[in-house]
């Protein structure tokens, strides 16, 4: 397993922070349900490309994206229909529609394939989010593993509830019985991922660290050094100045 170096932050990191961490750059560079290793990792350094993409900063300035044509900068390692979700989601998620989503999957990416990207793009932007405020540079993108996504789609996956079909809590049986650990209660971002299980178990692994674990969502007592009550002031501040969708 690769080890990240937290050293020059000259913090403490809690191990179960760095186990977490460092068990999703192993999840990232090995073979998905929809993209090969190779292509995650470059799906997480497009999404970092995005950042400095000047297309996208003019569409996000603007009162609709759609109004401003051009191409992105990428690295050009990707085709262009899945620069864009890659760029989209990661520097304007809040404007995101069913008909550009639409596009998207008559451009010839697969639901399926769409929702691996979210979770590769929105994972990282957390990871390097966390490395920024220790004041350290984004950690170096793994090495991708050889081998091929196995594709597989889960049968329990219901249509017409979201834009992709998702596992509901009470459908999660078979090789998904341990998706959501049995919790009566799911939230929506975990069910959003759950086409692609693996990363609803690579989402759950890192909230646990980051953040509340799935049993302690609805317990107000919860707290880590932090209380909840910081804790929650800390998200819904977060997650305002990120354009949050809920």
């Amino acid at each position: 397993m690769s080890s990240l170096d937290y050293s020059a932050a000259g913090l403490p990191i809690r191990a179960d922070l760095r186990e977490a961490q460092n068990a999703h750059w192993e999840h990232l560079r090995a073979p998905g349900t929809w993209w090969p290793g190779a292509q995650r990792v470059g799906i997480a350094a497009e999404s970092r490309q995005a950042m400095d993409c000047s297309l996208c900063r003019d569409r996000k300035g603007a009162l609709s994206p759609a109004s401003v044509p051009g191409e992105h900068d990428s690295l050009g390692n990707l085709p262009a229909n899945v620069v864009e979700v890659v760029h989209r989601v990661r520097t304007d998620p809040a404007r995101l529609s069913r008909r550009w989503f639409q596009g998207v999957v008559a451009s010839g990416i697969e639901d399926g394939a769409y929702v691996e990207v979210i979770g590769i793009v929105t994972m990282l932007a957390g990871l390097d989010a966390f490395a920024r405020a220790l004041g350290l540079p984004p950690f170096p993108l793994p090495e991708p593993l050889p081998g091929e996504p196995s594709r597989t789609r889960p049968a329990s996956a219901r249509s017409g509830i979201a834009w992709v079909p998702m596992i509901l809590p009470e459908d999660a049986t078979g090789p998904e019985a341990d998706l959501y650990g049995g919790e009566p209660f799911v939230p929506n971002i975990m069910r959003a991922l759950s086409l692609v299980p693996d990363e609803v178990r690579a989402l759950i692994r890192l909230s646990h660290a980051h953040y509340v674990p799935n049993g302690k969502l609805q317990d107000p007592g919860y707290g880590r050094a932090l209380d909840r009550t910081q804790m929650e002031l800390v998200a819904a501040r977060v997650s305002a100045l990120n354009e949050c969708f809920y």
